[in-house]
């Protein structure tokens, strides 16, 4: 059994090496490496996605918004040209083009929230 922990920096390292569109691909990539996740443990990382202009917030569980920036920053997500994180609470600042609503629809799709 893999601690939350294991899971997060697995899913960081996954991120960094595929270019991932939705949760359930995230699990099965989480189940090629033999870690067992389903899709509501990860969408718990994401609780909220909102955004102004060209920056878009996103809210997690305590504790976990740098492991979400750090997987964004690695994602090579189109239009996020990078991230600020605190405990609970990140920045994502979106490319002038396709802009901070794109970005943030994108988001709240890979996070489950859509």
């Amino acid at each position: 059994m893999t601690t939350k922990a294991q899971r997060q920096h697995a899913v960081t390292r996954l991120l960094a090496k595929h270019h991932v569109t939705s949760q359930p691909q995230v699990v099965e990539l989480l189940r090629g490496e033999g870690i067992r996740a389903t899709q509501a443990t990860l969408s718990e990382w994401v609780a909220e996605v909102n955004h102004s202009q060209n920056l878009v917030i996103l809210r997690t569980p305590p504790g976990c918004a740098h492991v979400v920036a750090s997987a964004l920053d690695r994602s090579g997500t189109p239009g996020l040209l990078g991230t600020v994180a605190g405990d609970d609470t990140l920045l994502c600042v979106a490319a002038e083009r396709p802009g901070g609503a794109k970005l943030a629809a994108n988001l709240r799709t890979l996070a489950g929230l859509a």
